[in-house]
């Protein structure tokens, strides 16, 4: 599961990557909110926008990446592959800045369906 998480702990977009394989249902959503915490301590202590794991669940891990408008990129997953997590990061980045900066874009309507389409392709790229 992946989850970007705007200011005041708005979730502005969800979705499921299979990066988990065991089902655990509604516990992602439970696991990821009470990583917020850390993630915020992590990230006034790092000068790293790739936070890499901050929280573990039993087998279940929570990465995460934070970019400078404190707007916080999180994964669950239960494999370790620090360099495509953060490859893949970059990439939903770089694909997030792009969807922002567009002049037609509206926050309340969400993203579009090109910016899920290619975050779904990075997360085949870089993690399944």
């Amino acid at each position: 599961m992946f989850l970007i998480i705007g200011k005041n702990d708005v979730p502005l977009y969800e979705a499921n990557l299979g990066t988990v394989r065991k089902e655990i249902g509604h516990l992602n959503q439970f696991i990821i909110h009470a990583a917020l915490d850390i993630v915020d301590e992590e990230a006034a202590n790092s000068p790293n926008m790739y936070l890499k794991t901050v929280d573990k669940f039993n087998e279940i891990y929570v990465s995460a990446y934070v970019t400078a408008g404190n707007i916080r990129l999180m994964l669950v997953h239960d494999s370790r592959n620090e360099d495509g997590i953060r490859n893949f990061f970059i990439e939903v980045h770089e694909n997030l800045i792009k969807a922002l900066m567009n002049p037609m874009f509206d926050l309340i309507r969400g993203f579009s369906q090109p910016f899920d389409t290619r975050v779904k392709n990075a997360a085949k790229r870089f993690l399944i």
